[in-house]
Parts: C-alpha cells; sequence; structure tokens
C-alpha cells in the first residue's frame, strides 16, 4: 500500500542586494534588489513556471514582509497567491545590523552567529521557535508550500526539519534566488535539494555574491 502523500517545502531566498554582495548583515533593514537581482528572480520564476514544477499548482505561498522577498516573490511569478507572514521575515541582528563578519570579528576574534547570536539582536531560541513554526505549518495538509525569505532563517528552518538544533543552520549556506526543497525519504524528514542556482547559469554576469 503506498505511503499518504507528504507535502514538501520549497524555499527560495531573495534575490540580490548591494547588502548581500557586500556581505553586510542584512536583517530588518529594507533593501532592495539589484536589477541582476531582479532578473535572477525572474529566471527563477521561469524554472518554477516549466516542468517538473508547473508553476506548482495547488501549493500554498508565503512571503516574508520585507521588500526584498516580496520582489523576489512577484517577479518570480507568485506575487497574487502569496501571503505575507512575519515568521519569515529575516533575524535580526540587532546592533550587528549592517557589519560584515569581518568587521564583527574584529571586535570579536572568532564571533560566529549561530554560536554567539548578536547584542541587541533577536535571541538564537526566538529564531529557532519562528523556524519551527513554518516548519509546522508546511508539514500540515497535503498541498505542497513555498517560500519566499532570507538565508538565515531559511537555513534555521532546514536545521529544524531536519530535527537539530538551529546552531545547525551554521553548516548551511543559501546564495541569492536559489531553490531549496525540503521533504521525505521513506518517511523521515530529508533534504532534497539545496541552494540550487542552475538558473541562474543563465544570467552571464552572474557574479561570486553567492558568499554573502
Amino acid at each position: 500500500m503506498p505511503e499518504p502523500a507528504a507535502p514538501r517545502l520549497l524555499m527560495t531566498r531573495h534575490g540580490l542586494t548591494a547588502w548581500a554582495e557586500s556581505g553586510r548583515h542584512t536583517g530588518r533593514t529594507d533593501v532592495p534588489l539589484l536589477p541582476q537581482g531582479e532578473l535572477r528572480a525572474t529566471l527563477l520564476g521561469r524554472r518554477l513556471h516549466a516542468a517538473p514544477w508547473n508553476g506548482l499548482p495547488g501549493a500554498e505561498v508565503r512571503t516574508s514582509p520585507l521588500s526584498r522577498a516580496v520582489r523576489t516573490c512577484e517577479l518570480a511569478g507568485f506575487g497574487g497567491r502569496a501571503t505575507t507572514w512575519e515568521a519569515l521575515a529575516e533575524v535580526d541582528y540587532g546592533d550587528y545590523e549592517g557589519l560584515t563578519t569581518a568587521r564583527i570579528q574584529q571586535q570579536r576574534p572568532g564571533w560566529q552567529l549561530w554560536h554567539d547570536g548578536t547584542p541587541g539582536g533577536e535571541p538564537l531560541d526566538a529564531v529557532s521557535a519562528r523556524a519551527d513554526e513554518v516548519v509546522a505549518w508546511a508539514r500540515t495538509g497535503t498541498a505542497d508550500k513555498l517560500v519566499f525569505a532570507h538565508g538565515h532563517i531559511l537555513s534555521a528552518v532546514a536545521a529544524r526539519w531536519l530535527g537539530q538544533e538551529v546552531d545547525f543552520a551554521a553548516h548551511l549556506r543559501l546564495g541569492p534566488a536559489s531553490l531549496t526543497v525540503l521533504g521525505w525519504q521513506h518517511g523521515i524528514p530529508a533534504l532534497l535539494r539545496w541552494n540550487d542556482n542552475a538558473h541562474v547559469q543563465q544570467d552571464s554576469s552572474a557574479a561570486a555574491a553567492d558568499d554573502a
């Protein structure tokens, strides 16, 4: 007897911004997409509307309320189906907002977000709780879920989907406009696709910003 259908969670990080390109931590600051970021978001949408995804009919769509995610969702062709959701907003970096990791480590040698957190920012247990909220929603019903959000909150969601503590997100990296699929392997939560940027190879100007 076949196993009942289990929903997948498709996650897309927003397109490239100037802060992402320079490696600055971008939490709640509303930074717009660069032209290259808009192009990559459009290419992502073309991919999701072609086989095998075919526009993900029946999937529930949610987006972070921050404009860079909302715009990515719109350019990908899902704006009319999306609901904004605060749980998908990026981590609040507090006093480290807008700083690069290198600059922070000049003040705090060895600093690492998922171990040390940020002064004045969102506690890691609060990030974990938000990620759990997303995971719980994504596993309801049988319909696939599609979200547009940000690198660190999506890495936290992936860690919690896999049953790991939130600091496991330190081992996960997402490039701009990337596609990730979380699902199941013989009934066990599994990573089916991670940081897939095949669609941006169509963009001849694609740069090395995936490290941001």
